[in-house]
């Protein structure tokens, strides 16, 4: 609707300015900054069809559909998350690979269902066949069959293409980040799973983003479900992945789904609804396996038995308080044998960003961010690429890292506070002129001292210009050399918050920095 507001609006005027008529249509309906980008991009790629006003074709520079720039203030921040994130895969003893950005399209062939038509396949040119990773997962079982590997504790992150309808207000691209964090090898039953939930746990309370819960399931739980309400067995995975629409569409939706275009009777489709209407914990996983339909499903109850053990394991982990059974989880991938789960912001959690970053935005888009984290069990993956077909059980969650950093710049647009985009502890200045050799040889002598230090590319600046510079910047320190202080053998040193100046001496200098930047 907008969109197309914004063309008729727009195509009547000669020689229109797109930003200029998006940001009127802004001030008069509350939409956000993001959909004003949207909409320009859109618009000028219309002027660019129709032509100039001189009738010819005019090449736009924008960023493909699905991509966008960051500038230093989001990548600051987008830097920050993911310290955040590494650190916690590090400090559970996880170590990193890489692997190439495309693989052999036959790679990834197969493996995740629906979805495979989202993948990104590349021009033939005359050699192999290939297509840009889809995610880390199935390249990481390629690497670990390829390299007969059968223990690994593994991070990966990278950037991965899908060919989706990107929706960029809400943190869904055509190119993103994957945060991956596996354990590959054969343990004791749900440990390894308990301690994926912790990290999410761990991750997401660190980054303060809100109230969360994580919803956990089994596929096993999932695929006994389906053969008691009568599912035909060659339905099983075309129905799973019209129950993961659960978390987009209202139940009736996906009963439609199921039943006109999937085929499933309706009497299956109603028995399906009052399963996975079910959440609860520990209790639940008791409960159902006291169900006189489950019970009879061999699959659901070992399902049911690894669920019940894995919230023990939790209750130990201290996190059960997020954790919930789910059983209308689903996950679409085909490669998923046991436990999965998704972490999602709760309505509240979200409410609470929304209404600090809004200033007049639609709620509802706000509101809307999707989950922040998923991933389950996938034991037969490593198999399916090794020639002998000998398996690695591999469990692992993805960290939805777009998602976050959306939530995390409207945090910090709503925020007073300053985003620091370098990390310069000190500015070297001259209170006069004909310094700049010594500026130099100063900046130099930190530099070399392992100091994060700056000079000003002038031979003679303003000292006003230079301590500005610093206020914006949000340099800590200046240290200031003048005639006087060249003589004295020191450095006034000012501190850029509190304009309070002491003199240092030169030999001194870099420790005091240190000392003074590591309190702050």
């Amino acid at each position: 609707m907008l969109g197309m507001f914004c063309v008729r609006v727009c195509s009547g005027l000669v020689g229109f300015r797109t930003a200029t008529c998006v940001r009127t249509l802004h001030s008069l309906s509350g939409i956000t900054v993001a959909q004003i980008d949207e909409e320009v991009a859109k618009l000028l790629e219309l002027k660019a069809r129709l032509g100039g006003d001189d009738g010819k074709h005019q090449f736009v520079l924008k960023t493909a559909k699905g991509t966008r720039d960051y500038n230093p203030k989001q990548m600051a921040i987008r830097e920050k998350v993911f310290n955040t994130i590494i650190s916690c895969f590090k400090r559970h003893g996880a170590e990193t690979i890489d692997t190439p950005v495309f693989e052999l399209k036959e790679t990834l062939t197969g493996k995740y269902g629906e979805d495979s038509k989202l993948i990104y396949d590349l021009k033939d040119q005359g050699g192999e066949l290939l297509s840009l990773r889809y995610d880390l997962t199935v390249p990481f079982a390629r690497y670990l069959a390829m390299n007969k590997i059968t223990n690994i504790k593994r991070y990966h992150i990278a950037k991965v293409y899908r060919r989706d309808n990107p929706a960029m207000t809400r943190g869904r691209y055509r190119e993103f980040y994957q945060c991956d964090f596996d354990i590959a090898g054969q343990y004791d039953a749900m440990i390894p799973d308990a301690e994926c939930l912790k990290i999410v746990h761990e991750i997401l309370s660190e980054l303060d983003l809100g109230d969360f819960r994580i919803k956990v399931n089994d596929r096993r739980i999932l695929d006994g479900m389906f053969a008691v309400c009568g599912v035909p067995d060659d339905k099983f995975r075309t129905i799973c992945s019209t129950v993961d629409k659960l978390d987009k569409m209202p139940w009736e939706d996906v009963k439609k789904e199921m039943v006109n275009e999937k085929g499933l009777s309706e009497e299956a489709a109603d028995q399906i609804g009052e399963y996975v209407s079910m959440q609860g914990g520990m209790d639940l996983a008791e409960r159902l396996l006291q169900d006189h339909k489950m019970s009879q499903s061999k699959q659901a109850c070992a399902g049911l038995s690894d669920i019940k053990l894995l919230f023990s394991f939790l209750q130990l982990f201290q996190v059960t308080d997020k954790v919930v059974f789910d059983l209308s989880l689903a996950r679409g991938l085909d490669y998923y044998t046991g436990i999965i789960y998704e972490a999602v912001l709760t309505q509240a959690g979200v409410a609470a960003v929304s209404n600090e970053a809004q200033n007049g935005a639609n709620a509802e888009e706000s509101v809307s961010v999707g989950s922040v984290a998923g991933g389950g069990r996938y034991d037969g993956l490593v198999g399916m690429f090794d020639p002998k077909g000998r398996k690695v059980p591999c469990v692992g969650v993805s960290i939805g890292i777009e998602r976050i950093f959306s939530i995390m710049e409207q945090k910090a647009e709503a925020s007073a506070e300053k985003v620091r985009t370098t990390e310069v502890q000190v500015m070297v200045a001259s209170a006069q002129k004909n310094l700049l050799e010594e500026r130099l040889r100063l900046v130099t002598e930190l530099w070399n001292a392992g100091i994060k230090a700056e000079v000003m590319y002038k031979k003679n600046p303003k000292l006003l210009s230079q301590l500005q510079h610093c206020e914006e910047s949000g340099i800590p320190l200046v240290a200031i050399l003048g005639e006087q202080e060249l003589k004295d053998g020191v450095v006034k040193l000012r501190v850029v918050a509190t304009r309070e100046e002491i003199d240092i001496a030169r030999t001194d200098l870099t420790s005091e920095i240190r000392r003074r930047t590591s309190e702050a």
